[in-house]
């Protein structure tokens, strides 16, 4: 995926007390993404933007948009993503 599309796709990162927690103890990170993007395209969008491993995708329709939850392969660090990211 080219980074302009996957840019569409993800629009930023998510952080509240609840999503902090899952980034240490779930290996997860949360994204406001666009409202039609499917699994497979936020998890393509995620690894061309952070060059890591997703291992899975679930979403939420929300109030502040739709919220996808990207749980990493065990050999990337969310916490590591989310300290480059400028989240923590």
């Amino acid at each position: 995926m080219r980074l302009e599309d996957a840019q569409k796709v993800v629009k930023r990162p998510y952080v509240t007390e609840r999503t902090f927690d899952q980034i240490e103890k779930e290996n997860k990170l949360c994204f406001i993404v666009d409202d039609r993007a499917t699994k497979e395209q936020i998890k393509r969008a995620v690894e061309a933007l952070y060059e890591v491993k997703v291992m899975s995708v679930n979403t939420a329709r929300t109030i502040k948009g739709k919220k996808a939850f990207v749980r990493l392969d065990p050999k990337n660090s969310a916490a590591e993503l989310a300290s480059r990211l400028g989240l923590v």
